[in-house]
């Protein structure tokens, strides 16, 4: 039993929102412990062996500008590194690394061991609370923790049930139990739960693939890194293997639908839409006649491979006959079998911005329980509900995310504001300014922030000036150019006959011009940091679409009371995904703002109705 001891706060869970969480507050110097089921799974990739992709990447970012440790834990244990969308613009590229589990494991550890805090195994089954305030955690064992804060980030933990076929199994993960006993005095509490799934494909043997014959992705010749401090990897790199379902791995499992733990009734909870299990695409994509897999490496130290994309509740002897009729897995061993797992979560309408929970103050929530899904979204709320709680007991500067500087901020602002009916994924179309919230400045844009409020080092912010120098200085180089269209033509810019000169910003807005061209007109450039130069290059890019965007955004917000007529057709608009008809036409809404409210309905989405609108308005004014 623990003896009890005061607290500002303390933290239950130790997975990606936990560690997050406690690192921050311990960074801002306040008191804290950790709570945790089993101290050696504290960081644990739950789920598949990656960090950051595209809008998640973004968040990784965010997280390190304000010092956080998934960044650089995932830097230190990454394998493969891949910039998603390398072929596109800058704003919508997403930093990606695979991991090894066990070293990404250690990272964490290792950097929350740098840290003063209390780590406690044990299990959180009760809050504390006098009068409408939290007063800490009671344990499984009888034992109290007082606190003037709690957060709580049970991931899939509170009832927990796992699913394989007509299997349930109680647990927060494979062989580990789950927490019910916190759900059921919450509820007393006033709280109302809802339950949400996600799923896990089954682990493959690696010894037992026949690699031959399969093609390889391999890790990016010029890594990205997902934290700022990083100047590239530390492990050996490795390729995966592609290989993809076929006609007969199809029929197997059309076959065995009602086997299915969701399929067969037997899961209530809504799953997430953007990473659907093979049954689902199974129906949902029925015309298409294979998915991709990618069979990715768990680590470099063992056999153990998690195929990203069959992800199943099915039973154990479906999953084994449908996993063998793929090519390169006909004699595959399963070390471990997919399953679905359902989980209690709160609605996240009932927090604030600070994700502080309305059943009682200082009570604070991070992760699953508000019906996020993902590593790095659950990271990026724990960081959030640090920073609230060191608002509130130390009265510091709050780090005010909002939509028009951060991903984070748009995603607390949907979950406060819109709730969740499915768990929520962060994708950069979520995001109204994508185009200046780039994970390449997420320093730029929050560092200062978080200097000012105390959750960023002096080292940290002393690398983060020393960049801003060198981006200066890059700056006024390219501002003090002049370059002529006869210049420009001789470094292979064709800039017409108009005879004006232009300055190094202005030609790297033109499309086609690189920094190689400016190089050899301004041999200067030769002297300045090469990542200060690619960067100002993007700066330069994007500046007219920025101020455009910016523009369009104040109309939309115009707009909002425009009227949605009865009957209006959704279909056929240009720029509406089958998605966001979907949500449109089911939800009917009755203005553009009602619209704006809707789960999952981007400002993108919101544009294009608003010029159909428009377009209408103007047909019945001829």
């Amino acid at each position: 039993m623990f003896h009890v001891k005061h607290f500002d706060v303390v933290v239950v869970g130790g997975g990606h929102a936990g560690c997050e969480a406690l690192h921050a507050a311990c960074r801002y110097g306040l008191s804290a412990a950790l709570v945790t089921l089993d101290k050696t799974k504290i960081g644990v990739m739950s789920c598949n062996p990656a960090i950051g992709g595209l809008g998640k990447g973004h968040l990784v970012r965010e997280i390190d500008a304000l010092d956080g440790i998934m960044g650089t834990a995932a830097d230190l244990s990454g394998i493969q590194f891949r910039l998603l969308n390398r072929s596109k613009g800058p704003a919508v590229q997403g930093p990606r690394t695979q991991s090894d589990r066990q070293l990404y494991l250690e990272a964490i550890q290792s950097l929350l061991s740098k840290q003063v805090f209390t780590l406690i195994q044990g299990e959180a089954s009760a809050l504390l609370s006098s009068g409408d305030a939290v007063t800490g955690v009671q344990l499984a064992d009888g034992s109290e923790i007082s606190a003037r804060s709690v957060i709580l980030t049970a991931g899939t933990f509170m009832r927990g049930t796992i699913h394989i076929g007509d299997k349930r199994v109680s647990a927060g993960r494979m062989g580990e139990k789950a927490a019910d006993e916190l759900s059921v005095q919450m509820e007393s509490l006033g709280a109302t739960f809802g339950r949400l799934k996600t799923g896990t494909p089954p682990r493959l043997n690696g010894d037992t693939i026949d690699w031959e014959s399969l093609e390889v992705q391999p890790a990016d010749d010029d890594p990205v890194m997902l934290s700022f401090l990083s100047s590239g990897p530390t492990a050996q790199q490795v390729g995966c293997g592609i290989t993809h379902t076929n006609s007969q791995t199809h029929d197997i499992i059309r076959e065995n639908l009602e086997r299915s733990a969701m399929y067969g009734g037997h899961i209530g909870g809504v799953g997430p839409r953007y990473c659907p299990s093979i049954e689902d695409k199974i129906i949902r994509f029925a015309d298409k006649t294979s998915h991709q897999i990618f069979l990715e490496p768990e680590g470099l130290q063992t056999n153990c491979v998690y195929p990203n994309g069959i992800s199943t509740s099915l039973p154990e002897d479906v999953q084994h006959d449908y996993v063998r009729s793929i090519v390169g897995l006909r004699n595959v061993e399963i070390l471990q079998p997919g399953y679905a797992i359902e989980y209690d979560f709160l609605n996240p309408q009932g927090l604030s911005s600070d994700l502080e929970s309305g059943l009682m103050s200082g009570l604070f929530l991070a992760g699953q329980i508000n019906g996020t899904t993902g590593y790095e979204e659950a990271a990026a709320q724990g960081l959030v509900a640090a920073i609230g709680v060191a608002k509130r007991l130390r009265g510091v500067e709050p780090v005010c995310f909002d939509r028009s500087t951060s991903y984070i901020g748009v995603m607390i602002d949907d979950l406060t504001t819109r709730g969740a009916t499915e768990p929520y994924r962060m994708f950069t179309s979520r995001a109204e300014f994508r185009l200046k919230l780039r994970a390449d400045n997420a320093d730029q844009r929050l560092t200062e922030r978080g200097y000012q409020s105390g959750c960023v080092s002096r080292e940290r912010y002393g690398r983060y000036l020393r960049k801003l120098e060198q981006l200066d200085a890059c700056r006024t180089l390219l501002s003090d150019m002049a370059i002529s269209p006869n210049q420009a033509r001789v470094s292979g810019i064709d800039l017409g006959l108009d005879g004006r000169r232009r300055n190094g910003h202005e030609l790297l807005a033109i499309p086609g011009v690189l920094t190689d061209h400016l190089l050899a007109l301004e041999p200067a450039l030769l002297g300045v940091d090469f990542e200060s130069l690619i960067q100002a290059g993007r700066e330069a890019l994007y500046v007219t679409y920025i101020e455009r965007q910016g523009r369009d955004i104040e109309a939309l917000a115009r707009d909002l009371n425009v009227q949605i007529p009865d009957g209006f057709e959704y279909f056929g608009i240009s720029g509406l995904s089958s998605e966001m008809i979907s949500k449109l036409s089911l939800a009917r809404p009755r203005s553009l703002g009602a619209a704006k409210n809707i789960e999952g309905i981007t400002p993108a989405a919101l544009t294009a109705v608003l010029l159909r609108l428009k377009s209408h308005q103007l047909r019945k004014a001829i």
